[in-house]
């Protein structure tokens, strides 16, 4: 890939899913943004403000480059329509919906987990989620601790932008998506791609995902870059 820190500045600081945590956003983004001369910034936060708040630490007065996995994509651009002259581009990994989170399949996912983990504990909640899926979840859910249900539950009724919204974001934008993703459908990466003015969309699989973390991230970082050059 080819360097890019001229373009859109040294820092990109890009946000976990629900439950989730910073050793995941690591995991997937911190080498393909070293491969074009970015460094990461992986905040510890949880929730929908406490993303927020971080994105406005970690701004010093130069444009950022910032972005997100699943609700952390959400919340990225969410800041980046608040202050677009803050935003250099977007990293958009795994959209889980546009507007309201309604009955999008990431959101009854995370309200069915919150119900079992209130009622069964974590241990029960995981039983039948196995592989890498099963031990990043094992290890991000376990280090929220009492918080976890309700993290997954405020997480569910989160309001991501609407496509109306997007459209009106003209910031470059690589949109990353894994084809084979129900809870994370290549549907909603192609409308977002769509809504951007200025956005190109990159895909994957779970099944790669599951052997090399960071082909998530460099689907993101290759569309990027291939918004910068349209």
């Amino acid at each position: 890939m080819r360097p890019m820190v001229d373009l859109v500045g040294p820092t990109a600081v890009v946000l976990p899913g629900t439950a989730s945590d910073e050793v995941f956003v690591r995991s997937v983004f911190e080498e393909p943004l070293a491969q074009v001369g970015l460094r990461l910034t992986a905040p510890e936060s949880t929730t929908v403000e406490e993303h927020l708040a971080a994105l406005d630490d970690a701004w010093n007065g130069c444009p950022l480059l910032v972005g997100g996995i699943s609700l952390g994509a959400h919340v990225a651009a969410s800041w980046a329509l608040r202050h677009p002259e803050r935003c250099a581009g977007l990293l958009l990994a795994l959209p889980a919906w546009s507007g309201p989170a309604g009955e999008a399949p990431a959101a009854l996912a995370a309200r069915a987990s919150a119900a079992v983990v209130d009622r069964d504990g974590v241990d029960n909640a995981l039983v039948g989620v196995d592989g890498w899926l099963g031990a990043e979840l094992s290890r991000a859910w376990r280090g929220h601790g009492h918080r976890l249900a309700t993290t997954l539950r405020a997480a569910s009724k989160s309001e991501a932008p609407t496509t109306a919204e997007l459209s009106g974001l003209d910031i470059p934008a690589g949109v990353a998506a894994c084809n084979d993703d129900p809870v994370h459908p290549l549907g909603v990466a192609q409308s977002w791609t769509k809504a951007l003015p200025k956005a190109a969309l990159r895909t994957t699989t779970l099944t790669a995902l599951g052997t090399d973390r960071t082909t998530l991230g460099r689907a993101a970082v290759l569309a990027l870059l291939a918004a910068l050059a349209t």
